[in-house]
């Protein structure tokens, strides 16, 4: 729910009365010109400084961070995302002065927004320290309100009790997690998401049946002309299960918003920009205020990418996203802290993360870096979002050591919980269990899923 600053909450009209007038747009298949949306636009990524999503006639028009004065009856609000205040690292040593400087760019315009959003990994650790340091910068905004979602860094050591105890407010409260909820503003229907909870081994991102079933119940009562904005960390479209970019159970959750004209999804948690329209719905992943990850593909593996020097404001930023009553899309416009296009920062970064790759590539073991590996005391380390090896044999009565080597932090799950879940395992943490009995252990890491590997216990 909002988390505000010394201001008042959403009025009742705001949170639960919608403005019909405004929340009218035109609700059928086609857009005037005759053009279908469906998958017009696919997995397109930034190539320019601010750039405005408007899918009027299809043409992309750009803009300048605060070019695009509201309108009388129009909704502008700010998205930003991904602080990861506590972050230390190559990538950036100093995250709350990014995050400092994205509230000043939005203090800079003209026109405040009505709101923010932050769609989630407000902290790094989950640690009470770096969300009262994210409070305060966010404290330092002229617009006094901001709702969240949380994202996997938030709830990484306690389940989300403490994001819940700050941001938790008025959401919902399931049997297996909570925080989700909704609200209306000038005519618009917002759903705020949790899909970072309850993360099974190989899977992606989950909503749950619970808050599937609370989606459905909450959207039931709208009329169909009603412009509805989704927002939650991870995407709810598939942009690269390879990576854990992707919610297991998100089609079902846009199956509900199909009878609806507009339908806007905004994310976080890949740290870049993408956008893909699919008939009536149209997604956008935001940039972070803390560092970039490579686009899909183009390094062994996500997590944290070190810039050229003097290049990282490139590749950071915030998004304003404007609503029209009449118009069937929402206008989004990405901004770049320093007003630059990320394009040179992003090939440089991922150039120089396949380097580093390629020159620290482990000797493979029997054909295969990823083989099996059979000792009396099993070592896995965690490089570029993978345990190696995979696989390990020991003999009962041995133990097993995981260290972890990454730049963000990984957390050891047993599949079937045979054993004793690790910490948080930061960089250079180091994580030991013992193994008595002899069978296979099969376990993940339950911030990033689809990293999985499996101990094998020998007599």
């Amino acid at each position: 729910m909002p988390h505000t600053h010394d201001s008042p909450a959403l009025s009742a009209t705001d949170q639960h009365n919608p403005d019909p007038e405004a929340g009218q747009s035109q609700d059928h298949a086609l857009d005037a010109d005759g053009l279908d949306r469906r998958n017009f636009l696919s997995c397109m990524a930034w190539v320019g400084t601010g750039l405005l999503w408007t899918m009027s006639g299809g043409v992309p028009s750009s803009s300048r961070l605060g070019a695009q004065t509201p309108k009388k009856g129009e909704l502008f609000f700010m998205q930003i995302s991904d602080s990861h205040i506590g972050f230390d690292k190559a990538a950036n040593t100093d995250v709350t002065a990014t995050l400092r400087s994205a509230i000043e760019k939005i203090n800079a315009l003209p026109t405040q927004p009505a709101f923010l959003l932050h769609t989630g990994d407000i902290t790094q650790l989950s640690k009470p320290s770096e969300f009262d340091t994210a409070d305060q910068v966010l404290r330092e905004s002229r617009t006094q309100k901001t709702f969240f979602v949380p994202g996997e860094h938030d709830v990484s050591v306690d389940g989300g009790s403490s994001y819940l105890e700050r941001y938790g407010k008025g959401t919902q409260r399931g049997r297996v997690g909570g925080g989700w909820y909704s609200f209306d503003h000038s005519g618009v229907h917002f759903i705020g998401l949790v899909n970072v909870l309850n993360l099974k081994a190989g899977g992606l991102g989950s909503l749950g049946a619970e808050q599937l079933e609370w989606i459905q119940r909450d959207v039931k009562h709208l009329s169909s002309s009603t412009p509805i904005v989704v927002f939650a960390h991870v995407p709810l479209w598939s942009v690269y299960p390879e990576w854990g970019w992707g919610t297991d159970d998100g089609a079902r959750a846009l199956s509900y918003l199909k009878r609806f004209g507009s339908v806007t999804v905004l994310n976080g948690h890949i740290h870049q920009t993408m956008q893909k329209v699919e008939g009536n719905i149209a997604f956008h992943t935001a940039l972070s205020t803390a560092f970039p990850q490579p686009r899909p593909g183009t390094a062994p593996s996500p997590g944290p990418m070190t810039v050229p020097a003097g290049q990282l404001r490139d590749v950071l930023g915030v998004r304003e996203v404007h609503y029209i009553p009449s118009n069937r899309h929402l206008a989004v416009v990405d901004h770049t802290l320093s007003g630059n296009s990320p394009e040179a920062a992003f090939a440089a970064g991922e150039a120089a993360a396949r380097a580093h790759a390629s020159s620290s590539a482990p000797v493979a073991v029997g054909g295969s870096a990823a083989a099996t590996a059979s000792s009396a005391q099993g070592d896995v380390n965690i490089d570029n979002f993978a345990f190696s090896p995979k696989t390990v044999k020991v003999s009962a009565g041995s133990s097993v050591t995981w260290r972890n080597r990454d730049d963000v932090p990984h957390k050891i799950q047993s599949a079937d919980n045979r054993f004793k879940a690790s910490p948080l395992l930061d960089t250079k943490g180091v994580y030991s269990v013992d193994f008595k009995q002899s069978g296979e252990y099969a376990y993940f890491c339950s911030l990033h899923p689809v990293m999985q590997g499996k101990i094998v216990v020998t007599r």
